[in-house]
Parts: structure tokens; C-alpha cells; sequence
């Protein structure tokens, strides 16, 4: 049985920064004896089949430590201090601004609170230096229920790396879930040519006109699709306009080559596509200004099941582009190949520089 309670908070709209498919790890447990750790990062919601014992128990979908107990009979409860606790390297470092402590299935196991903290460590450490980090408090020791997604807003804008979970005293949580804004080191882009879409360099679908099947969010998704579900579908249409999205792209930049996916979409892939472009570095609002986006590709065919590649004229740059699809239909993935300009590298570092802690500011300068 698998049931889906991910809450309606506005940042869960946002992308998960602890998201395998974006590379993240869980780095470190102090103790995961029921159910491993990893399981917090599973991407589909968590399972339960009762009855399916393994050589430990219950088999949970989750990560769940053994109960703690005191130092003596006269003490059996462990004390207020004690607590287990779960090191994550994010896949993509950014600003948090929500995470999600989900407790689904554990009932009579699951913890009386948690907390959550962040830190920003540059580089690739080891799980010694993780845990060592200096952690900023994102979400304070709170109490929790059994089987519920809680759902707690992140206020500071900081730049984290990492994320420690924390559970008092023992048991479970079956998934955690780090919502925010993916924020690169333009130092790491300097000079390449990458996705300027994508999710893993702050590429963000902001605006669509349908999600009624699928969600945006997957067109620039990490990776293949692997099933048309892990696309982007809308429902069919009875008028005679047409779907589109509309995304923000990692920074100001010139779009070299476009490819269009219809992988898997076999019978409702759109029947054609074009791509028009955006520049809001002067402080324009595409959402307002529909005379300020321009062609980058021209309606074009499309086929059923396949990758189609685009060369684009270079020169004009761009921050936003919108993929419009004739008449409706479905989208594996849009990758948007380009370079950033000077002045949307700029812009990001500047973005990045004032998310720093000021520790690490004061080192990038």
C-alpha cells in the first residue's frame, strides 16, 4: 500500500534539494538498526505491508533507530540529551525554504520530536568534518505526531551544503524532504557550456498552463524519464489554444541548442513546438510584458517517442523561455544547452556571495 501525504505548503512546490536523482547522500547515522537511514531520501512515498517480518522486525520503509534505554533500572528512560541523529549531503546546494518530516506508518514507533539544522561545508568532506560543521538551527525541536507529513517553513536565506536530522529520544521517520531555491557556485560554471534549464544548476519551471497529469517540474528534471509519468502531461484540450511552459532559467544566458523529448509519450505526444525567449536582466517581468519575448525556435514538428535536437541562433541573450506544445499533450524533458553571459554570471554570483555564511564570504573574496 503506498499512500501519498506530502502537504500543500507552498514550498513544497519548490525543488527537493535532498532528491537522489539530484545526488543526494545520506553521509553518516549514529544508528539505523530497524531501517536504514537511506530510505529517508527514497523518492516515491513511503510503503507498508504489514505482516513482512524480516531477522529485525517489522520491515519499515523508513529510517528507524532501536529504543533507547537508561543507564540503570533505577534510570530506564534515557535522559533529555539523548538522541539520534542523520547527516545529509544535499544533492544541489541552495537557500531552504521548507522541509518536511514525514512520519507515514510509524504509529506506535515513531519519535517524540525532531529538529533540523544547516550547515555550509565548501568542497567534498568527509563525514567526520560534516559532523563537526559549525549547524545553524532551521527548524527547532518540535513535537511530532505518528503518520503525518509535517511541514515546517524555513525562514533563513543562508546557502547550505548539508542537513542534520535530529529525533528525541528513537524511532522512525520514513522520508525527509529539503525544499528551496538551488543556488550553484559560479565559480564551478565559469567558462562551460551546461544546461541552463536544469534543475541541478537552479533552472526552476515556474509558470505552466496545465499540470493536470504530470507535474512541470519534471521537464528539467536530473536524468532520463524513464516511464511517461516522470514527464510533464496535460489534459486534453476543446478549445483552440495551446499549453506551455514557462521556465526561469539558472542565470542570464545565451541558448545554443535546445532538445524537445517526447520519450514514451507514444499516442499524445503535442503535434508541434516552438520556443520563445525572455531577457529580464534590466528589470522587465515576463509574466506582465507579453511584447518583450521573442522566437528562439519557430513552430516546429514533432514526433511521437523521440529526442529532437535544435541548433538556435546565438547572440540575443535570455533568462526565460517559454516552450509552447500544439495543441496539448506531453513532454519527457526540454534541456536548454547554452552559456552564461557576463552579466548573468554576475548576477548569480552576486546571489550566491550574499547567501554565504559570512565566514565563508569573507574566505571567497
Amino acid at each position: 500500500m503506498s499512500t501519498d501525504k506530502t502537504p500543500s505548503a507552498p514550498f513544497t512546490e519548490l525543488v527537493n534539494l535532498a532528491s537522489r536523482l539530484l545526488g543526494a547522500g545520506i553521509v553518516g547515522t549514529n544508528e539505523d538498526t530497524f531501517a536504514d537511514a537511506e530510505n529517508l531520501l527514497v523518492a516515491k512515498p513511503a510503503e507498508f505491508r504489514p505482516h513482512t517480518f524480516g531477522h529485525k522486525g517489522q520491515i519499515m520503509d523508513g529510517w528507524e533507530s532501536r529504543r533507547r534505554r537508561g543507564v540503570s533500572a533505577d534510570q530506564p528512560h534515557p535522559t533529555d540529551d539523548d538522541h539520534d541523529w542523520v547527516l545529509v549531503r544535499l544533492g544541489a546546494a541552495g537557500v531552504i525554504r521548507g522541509v518536511v518530516v514525514d512520519t507515514a506508518h510509524f504509529t506506535g514507533n515513531y519519535p517524540e520530536s525532531a529538529a533540523v539544522q544547516g550547515a555550509s561545508i565548501p568542497g567534498h568532506p568527509s563525514p567526520a568534518e560534516v559532523a563537526a560543521a559549525d549547524w545553524t538551527d532551521l527548524v527547532p525541536r518540535t513535537a511530532l505526531k505518528g503518520d503525518t507529513a509535517h511541514a515546517f517553513p524555513v525562514t533563513d536565506g543562508t546557502r547550505f551544503t548539508h542537513v542534520r536530522l535530529a529525533i528525541w529520544p528513537d524511532g522512525g521517520v520514513a522520508r525527509l524532504r529539503v525544499h528551496g531555491e538551488v543556488l550553484p557556485d559560479p565559480r564551478e560554471l565559469d567558462g562551460l557550456t551546461f544546461d541552463l534549464a536544469a534543475q541541478e544548476f537552479g533552472g526552476v519551471a515556474e509558470a505552466a498552463s496545465d499540470r493536470y497529469f504530470s507535474s512541470p517540474h519534471n521537464l528539467n528534471a536530473p536524468g532520463r524519464a524513464t516511464v511517461m509519468g516522470e514527464g510533464w502531461e496535460t489534459r486534453r484540450r476543446r478549445d483552440k489554444a495551446n499549453d506551455w511552459v514557462q521556465i526561469a532559467l539558472a542565470g542570464g544566458g545565451e541558448v545554443l541548442a535546445a532538445e524537445v523529448d517526447t520519450s514514451h509519450f507514444v499516442a499524445n505526444a503535442p503535434g508541434w513546438a516552438d520556443l520563445v525567449g525572455y531577457d529580464a536582466s534590466a528589470g522587465g517581468d515576463p509574466a506582465a510584458d507579453a511584447e518583450g519575448w521573442f522566437d528562439l525556435l519557430p513552430r516546429t514538428r514533432l514526433q511521437p517517442d523521440t529526442r529532437h535536437r535544435f541548433r538556435l541562433d546565438a547572440g540575443r541573450p535570455v533568462t526565460h523561455v517559454r516552450i509552447n506544445v500544439y495543441p496539448d499533450g506531453g513532454l519527457a524533458r526540454l534541456r536548454l544547452t547554452g552559456r552564461l553571459t557576463e552579466a548573468g554570471r554576475a548576477a548569480l554570483a552576486l546571489r550566491w556571495f550574499d547567501a554565504l555564511p559570512a565566514a565563508e564570504a569573507a574566505a571567497a573574496t
